[in-house]
């Protein structure tokens, strides 16, 4: 991943998104799946502008498949927005940046 994006894993995922003492967006992904791919470049973008504010992750579900299940992540991508430890809101399927932005700005107000 590119920049300010934080790659996550089951090693660091609780570190990195539970215990945060800032709020996470999570974007669930696979390197097989076309939306998730068309995803990149606006993740990326948004973890440029949000830097030091928010924390912008990734986590490939290939290689965190407990993660994904525990979470009930059923279809990819899926972005999971946490605060405080705590899932406060999801948005499945690609969505375009101004969409995300108005979803980060509802679930961290």
């Amino acid at each position: 991943m590119a920049g300010n994006v934080l790659e996550l894993n089951k090693d660091n995922f609780e570190e990195e998104v539970l215990k945060s003492d800032k709020p996470v967006v999570v974007d669930f992904w696979a390197t097989w799946c076309m939306p998730c791919k068309m995803l990149v470049p606006i993740v990326e973008e948004i973890a440029n502008e949000y830097k030091g504010k928010y924390k912008i992750a990734k986590l490939n579900i290939d290689d965190a498949m407990d993660v994904a299940t525990n979470l009930t992540v059923m279809n990819i991508p899926t972005l999971i927005f946490f605060s405080n430890g705590k899932e406060v809101a999801r948005m499945v399927g690609a969505a375009s940046k101004r969409d995300i932005i108005k979803k980060i700005e509802e679930a961290f107000v």
